[in-house]
Order: C-alpha cells, then structure tokens, then sequence
C-alpha cells in the first residue's frame, strides 16, 4: 500500500558508477535527529488512538445502556482504527523511514492487506451510521434495525473489506535488492492496453474514500435541514425539545467524525492517484518527507475519534472519566448521573419503583375507608414519578 516503494526500486537510485565499480546507495537515508522526531510522532498516534479506542469499546460494550445501534457500528469503527494503528503504523514510520523491509515475507502480505481491510470497515461502519440516522429521524415510524441484524451488516462489511484488499494479500513479495530487503507488490501484466495496478487502485480509493464520502454528505444534508431548518411547533413539549436536542448532538458529532476523516485522508489519496498517473513525479529525495507527512497525517485519523466523543458526547465523556478516574486530575463523579450503570443498578432501581408502588395497596387493606382517596392520590403520586422516571430513562436513552 505503499507507492513510495515502487519506483525507488530502480537501479538508477541505488547504484552510482566509481572507477568501474557499482557502489549501491540509499538516496533515502536519513539523519538520526530527523528519525527520532519522525518515531516520537508516530508513537503518539499509536498511544492515543490504541488506548481511545479501546477505551471507547469498553465504554459500549460493559454498559447495557449504550449498546445502542449507533454505538455498535461505533465499535467497529474503535476496533478497526485500533488494529490499524497498533499493526501498521509502526510498521509504515520504520519502512518509510529506512526504506528496509524487516518483517518477513509473512509480514509483507499482512502489512499490504490489512490498512485497506480496515479503512474500508471503518468507513462502511460511518456510512452505516449515516443511513442509520436518516432512517431514524427522516422514517422514525420505519421499523429499526435490531441488534442481531447490525451485527450481521457488521459481519457483511468485514467480508467485503477482506475481498477488496486480497488482492493486495495474493501479489505481495518480499524481494532482495543490493544492500536491502523490500515489500512490494508484483502485479501480473495482463495487457499493455489495460493497467490492472491503475483501475485497481482507482476502484479502492472510489470505495474506500469518495463514494461513502458522497453518501454519508447526502444523507447527513437531508437530516440537517430535517433537524436545524425546520421549524418547531411553538406548543411543542419540553421533552419534544429535549429528544430534538439529542439528536442534533449526535448528528453533529458524526458530521465532525466523518470531516476529520475526510481531511486526514484526502492527501493521501491525491498523493497516491496522482503516484499511479505522473510516476517520475516521485523519484526526488524530497518526496520521502511528504510522504511520512501524508502518511502521518492519515494515520493519525485513528486517534482523533476518542477524543471528539469525549469532547462532544456527555455519556462518552463520563466513560473516559471513570476509565481514567486513576489520574489525579480526573474526577469521574457524574458517572452514576448519565446511566453509565451496570445491569444490577437498573434492575435494583426497577425493584425499588416496583415496591414503592406496591405500598399504597397495604394501606387499603388495613384501611377500607381510606380506599378511595388512597388509591386516588397515590396513583397520581406514583404515576408521576413513573413518568417522570421514565421520561429521565427514555430522554438519555437516545443512540450515543
């Protein structure tokens, strides 16, 4: 996945003519000072976006309340830019940066397929959250995907990301060169007419990037005007105002997710189309600098998720607060407050309205006369505070 290492391979960059011998070369190699700034920023990425990321599925995944359609394709999302963090970004920084392949042939064939694998699902799962919005607020009558069904789309969009990127598992090789190993991609040559490499790599950054790109800006446009242009009822509830409120949070955190992944891989793509259309473009020293620049800034789209939850979604930033509650300078107290609670919690709580709601039928026994004004009074009482208990339980139980 790495067009830096196609045409650097050329023995005119690696040979060099003296008193009649070849003296081979590295027109790649760095200074020290500039590797070691290089890896110090490539290390945070995988820092923040592994440890994010599984923060954000552990957040899901151990709280029943927020196992929320959204939420699951949420975690698909976490669990793909993790993976892709932890298994290729150290790899990428150390191949770009000494040119070297040191992993194996085994390696080379994981480290070309998986990066596509991962951004397809990642970008499938956003644009399955995008459809999943549109249907909820522009169709709420629609009947909504159930849990079973978003794991079997989960499911679907993995098998897909793995055929899209075999290609890129079965024509990886691992080649010996004077003075270095590389991990590179051997395309059959099918035809001098038609360039099986170029419509291949088209394809991917047309399904990868700019067709879910055009999907989810459809989708979320139409919700926008549904949610922010329309105009509200002016004897509409407070409760019509607070689900309307939820929504636009949710919708308006998922538009910055979608941009941030749109501007962190857009030069990448460009650098890529445009390394398959003007290859001589690419053989300049200089290009290995940009290339750890965009490749940098595409990686680090795996970090920035974690952070945008935790800074736009209450119930998310609650979640961090209790997994970092060990950090002298996190206070997690309002964990208990946004329903980040275990199943035992909202069963004791059940039991509790269940048994205060009960009581009032004791008093009618010991107390006949009492019966009408008893059963009267209480079951205003306690119907309000199961409404209002309800309305608190529905009005955060909105998708995450």
């Amino acid at each position: 996945m790495d067009p830096l290492f196609t045409y650097t391979d050329s023995p005119g960059n690696w040979s060099a003519e003296n008193n009649g011998t070849d003296v081979y070369w590295n027109q790649f190699t760095q200074p020290a000072w500039r590797i070691v700034l290089w890896a110090l920023a490539y290390s945070f990425i995988v820092l923040v976006a592994v440890v994010g990321n599984v923060t954000v599925m552990w957040i899901i995944v151990a709280h029943k309340r927020m196992r929320t359609v959204t939420n699951f394709f949420l975690v698909n999302l976490a669990f793909a830019e993790a993976s892709m963090s932890a298994f290729n970004t150290v790899v990428n920084f150390v191949y770009a940066a000494h040119n070297e392949w040191y992993f194996g042939s085994g390696y080379c064939r994981f480290h070309n397929f998986f990066p596509i694998a991962a951004v397809f699902a990642s970008i499938c799962s956003m644009t399955a959250i995008a459809v999943d919005r549109y249907m909820a607020i522009i169709h709420p009558l629609k009947q909504r995907l159930s849990s079973t069904q978003t794991k079997v789309i989960i499911g679907v969009i993995w098998v897909l990301a793995f055929l899209l990127a075999f290609p890129q598992y079965y024509y990886s090789d691992v080649d010996q060169l004077p003075g270095r190993v590389v991990c590179y991609i051997d395309w059959p040559v099918v035809d001098t007419i038609v360039d099986f490499r170029k419509i291949y790599y088209v394809c991917v950054a047309v399904l990868i990037y700019f067709l879910p790109l055009v999907v989810m800006g459809c989708a979320y446009l139409v919700v926008g005007l549904n949610l922010w242009a329309s105009e509200i009822p002016g004897d509409s509830s407070g409760r019509y105002h607070e689900q309307l409120n939820a929504k636009r949070k949710v919708v308006k955190m998922m538009i910055v997710v979608v941009c941030t992944f749109a501007v962190c891989w857009l030069p990448y793509h460009v650098y890529f189309l445009l390394h398959e259309f003007f290859p001589l473009l690419f053989e300049k020293p200089f290009i290995q600098q940009v290339y750890l620049a965009i490749m940098w800034l595409a990686m680090s789209s795996t970090m920035y998720n974690p952070i945008i939850y935790c800074c736009l979604n209450d119930r998310f930033r609650a979640g961090f607060k209790q997994a970092f509650r060990w950090c002298p300078c996190i206070h997690s107290d309002s964990y208990e407050g946004l329903e980040l609670k275990s199943t035992r919690y909202l069963q004791t709580q059940t039991s509790v309205y269940k048994t205060s709601r009960a009581e009032p039928t004791v008093l009618v026994v010991n107390s006949p006369s009492l019966e009408l004004a008893s059963n009267g009074s209480s079951s205003r009482s306690m119907s309000k505070t199961v409404s209002e208990t309800s309305s608190f339980y529905c009005g955060h139980n909105l998708p995450a």
